[in-house]
């Protein structure tokens, strides 16, 4: 085949284009689940290299001394950790300066002049933070487990964590195209920049929306009866790319892919993730979406909406975050009994 130059050059172009979306060798296969199923997770050795500083857990301090008086009698305006000691406490809120402004230091959230004073919404919100880390250390052992979480979990140095997310612009007119988006049809991280529905988060993990499985029956039944429709399929395709993205594994991992909605022949993991569901939809009920109006506009997304929580707040790429690092366990300041009015009852309508 005889190729002018500028043939050759396009022909390398859409090589090299083609082969941008591969992984060199080598690879190495872990087994998640059932032998003979496949079900296998692959990674590769230098992207995980690549994850490393990202993935590591800051030193723990010096453990504090637990005797003494409590801070809450010597402190003014402490409300949730007034039971720990004095040098406990002081020992958190270095912690905090650590895992959430290690460049802004105390007066991030502090007058420097006042600490007892609340002017500043960082404050208000580092509080509500704190009872969200207690609340779920102590009542979400069935998704974080003795594992547990602290602010890094999220934060990872940064006073906002790296992932987030609002609710998107609700225009329908398809950018450059005529008709509408519907809500998809562009590339969009949320989903791993799939054409998928690119909101999968508002619907299940901020309200209460059933998770579609498959049909038990035949159509139109399926549709009436369980929702099992193609729009609920890409709705909740949408959800499992996120999944999928945000803790860097494939299907298999939580399901058999010979049988997917089958929970009998599913691995552990799918029962972890059905719990953490919908502890993120509580996270998101209880204790941000109520903080809205504590936040300045600045910080609200297009729609107006306070940030929210999702399973790449916490797993950032990584099948456990931090891949497991116990932390809270070097903590037990954030492993205390939460205050009582951490989170409403389920028949004051908390979140299911």
């Amino acid at each position: 085949m005889n190729l002018k130059p500028f043939q050759w050059i396009v022909a390398v172009m859409a090589t090299a284009a083609a082969l941008s979306g591969c992984e060199r060798p080598p690879v190495d296969a872990v087994q998640v689940g059932f032998r003979g199923t496949g079900m296998e997770l692959v990674y590769n050795p230098r992207t995980i290299a690549d994850q490393v500083a990202l993935n590591t857990a800051p030193a723990a301090l010096p453990e504090a001394d637990k005797s003494g008086p409590r801070a809450g009698a010597v402190y003014k305006n402490l409300k949730v950790l007034g039971n720990l000691s004095v040098g406990e406490l002081n020992r958190l809120m270095v912690g905090y300066t650590q895992w959430v402004a290690p460049e802004q230091g105390c007066a991030y959230c502090h007058n420097l002049n006042n600490f007892a004073d609340d002017s500043l919404y960082t404050k208000v919100v580092a509080r509500r933070m704190t009872e969200m880390t207690l609340h779920l250390n102590a009542t979400w052992k069935n998704h974080v487990a003795e594992t547990g979480v602290t602010c890094h979990t999220c934060h990872r140095g940064q006073p906002v964590p790296n992932k987030i997310w609002f609710k998107p612009d609700d225009s329908k007119l398809a950018k450059g195209l005529l008709g509408q988006r519907n809500g998809q049809n562009e590339p969009a991280a949320s989903v791993a920049y799939s054409s998928l529905p690119k909101d999968p988060f508002t619907a299940y993990l901020l309200e209460d929306t059933r998770i579609r499985q498959i049909s038990q029956t035949a159509l139109p039944q399926g549709i009436n009866g369980n929702g099992s429709s193609i729009q609920a399929t890409e709705a909740t395709y949408g959800l499992m790319m996120h999944i999928s993205d945000g803790l860097g594994v494939s299907c298999s991992f939580c399901h058999n892919s010979r049988n997917f909605s089958n929970w009998t022949e599913s691995p552990p993991q799918r029962v972890t993730a059905w719990h953490g569901i919908r502890m993120v939809r509580e996270l998101n009920n209880e204790f941000m979406t109520p903080l809205t109006k504590v936040f300045p506009e600045s910080r609200l997304g297009p729609m107006g909406d306070v940030a929210k929580v999702n399973c790449a707040t916490c797993h950032q790429g990584a099948y456990k975050p931090l891949w497991g690092e116990q932390m809270a366990k070097s903590w037990p300041e954030l492993r205390t009994t939460p205050p009582a009015r951490v989170v409403r009852t389920a028949s004051s309508g908390a979140a299911r």
